[in-house]
């Protein structure tokens, strides 16, 4: 990075998972390397509304680099940071983490980097496609119901049928239960799930 630094407009990024945590450490190390200004956030790595990061690379233009003390800092995993660098170095930008000198896309190391990344990022993603459609393969072989639970129980749908029957309107069954009125006719006509008219 030493033969770039003159050539760049260096741009912190800094972050802590809690409110608790304090940016003190990150502030004083980006603003000792240089960094005109610094994004600050206080948000979980999991989290993908990183409000100050999306400002960041919105406002983002060439001959800018931006600047984190360690990659833990600006992404969640392999797939994340590649996705993150890949926008910064589209708009002809640089990406540059303190901690780990092999990130600096302005060198060609860094742009090998860059492609090896990609490539793991692409591994990583159909790994945890396998482990999803596993577990979920798993669960309904023990008999596990998927998606979102209903919103009533068998009872009330039985109890929905016989009062529509004694000609109970939709939208009464529909306040009365807490579900649309086009739940109420599915159940009424024997079309949800296992009620049978």
């Amino acid at each position: 990075m030493a033969n770039t630094d003159q050539l760049y407009d260096k741009i912190g990024y800094a972050r802590v998972s809690t409110v608790g945590q304090t940016l003190e450490l990150q502030l004083k190390t980006l603003q000792s390397y240089g960094c005109r200004k610094i994004y600050r956030e206080k948000a979980s790595g999991a989290n993908s509304d990183r409000v100050e990061l999306k400002k960041l690379l919105e406002k983002l233009k060439e001959n800018q680099i931006i600047v984190v003390t360690r990659l833990d800092r600006i992404a969640r995993s392999t797939f994340d940071l590649f996705a993150i660098v890949k926008e910064i170095t589209d708009k002809k930008a640089q990406f540059y983490s303190l901690a780990e000198p092999w990130t600096d896309t302005s060198t060609s190391t860094g742009r090998l980097m860059l492609a090896v990344l990609g490539g793991l990022g692409d591994v990583e993603r159909d790994l945890i496609r396998n482990r999803t459609a596993e577990g979920r393969a798993r669960a309904m072989e023990q008999g596990k119901k998927m998606g979102r639970p209903p919103r009533i129980t068998e009872g009330q749908k039985k109890e929905i049928l016989k009062r529509r029957e004694n000609g109970e309107s939709l939208s009464a069954l529909s306040l009365a239960f807490g579900v649309s009125e086009s739940t109420v006719s599915r159940i009424g006509n024997g079309k949800y799930l296992n009620i049978k008219k």
